[in-house]
């Protein structure tokens, strides 16, 4: 694996690292974000390790702490207490621009520019050629509806990309990590506000940027929860369990009852264990998550 002058981690496209390790990790709301005076510990005392190429899911009720993980491990914020390392690096040691380039970030709520959707998938990898742009939109499924756009590529997308779907924006969040080939990638699943056919198309696009990658997901579906490799199991901002979904099924502890509660009987069917609601309010991100 080559290294950057500054002792981060060089992007590798073929070849990757990937291992995360969170030690006693605690992060607090910042008061002025909240109604009240004092501060909610949004993460206490956290730690975690996850290999190179695991998927993990994380799992818990609602204001358990699971967004908060996924803005402290890209350091959109450093965590209060702890540290979070990248194969090997604590993160304070490594510079934005060069830690940006190892993140691939999918949410829900994607974010795109008052650009055309080339700009927006050139972003990710602006000396990406031709081929690989489409290559990447052909992979994330979302070529054909590109390419019946008026400009095609060029077709200007409005602010936060409200002139297309969600789901759409979704493909293209995708397909602009796809292009990006980060070495870590971190994913909101799309729940059930969004259609079958449009779920079903996002899902067959994130199957080849998450093979052989290390993936961090906050997982609303039982699909990707029985195929974790690890499961973090988040509770009032403590990781209270992890394990496999079998392992942790015969704990018979916070996750069997999750299991239990929502998903008893079902093995294909989609469905949310513990997604997050507005009640989480992670502490804001210093930057923009972006694809």
């Amino acid at each position: 694996m080559a290294w950057q002058g500054d002792g981060v981690p060089a992007t590798s496209r073929g070849g990757r690292d990937g291992r995360v390790r969170a030690t006693a990790m605690s992060a607090n709301e910042d008061a002025a974000e909240t109604a009240s005076p004092r501060r909610r510990e949004a993460l206490i005392d956290v730690s975690f390790d996850i290999e190179p190429g695991q998927l993990v899911a994380l799992v818990g009720p609602s204001g358990a702490g699971k967004t908060t993980v996924t803005y402290l491990v890209p350091r959109f914020y450093d965590p209060d207490e702890g540290s979070v390392f990248l194969d090997g690096h604590d993160l304070r040691d490594v510079t934005q621009d060069s830690l940006a380039q190892q993140f691939g970030i999918v949410m829900q709520e994607t974010f795109l520019f008052h650009a055309s959707v080339r700009e927006n998938l050139l972003y990710a990898r602006p000396s990406a050629t031709e081929d690989d742009m489409v290559g990447a939109a052909k992979a994330a499924a979302i070529h054909d509806f590109i390419a019946s756009l008026p400009e095609g590529y060029d077709t200007v997308v409005g602010e936060r990309g409200f002139r297309i779907s969600g789901g759409e924006r979704q493909r293209v969040s995708i397909a602009r990590a796809i292009l990006k080939d980060p070495r870590i990638l971190i994913l909101d699943e799309a729940t059930s506000s969004l259609d079958s056919t449009s779920e079903a198309l996002i899902q067959s696009a994130l199957e080849p940027l998450m093979k052989g990658r290390t993936s961090i997901v906050i997982a609303h579906r039982l699909s990707t929860i029985l195929a974790a490799d690890k499961i973090l199991v988040l509770d009032r901002g403590h990781l209270v369990e992890q394990g496999s979904h079998e392992e942790l099924l015969g704990q018979g502890g916070v996750y069997a009852k999750l299991y239990r509660i929502q998903f008893r009987g079902r093995r294909r069917e989609p469905a949310a264990l513990g997604p997050e609601q507005p009640d989480e309010r992670p502490a804001v991100p210093t930057r923009q998550p972006q694809g």
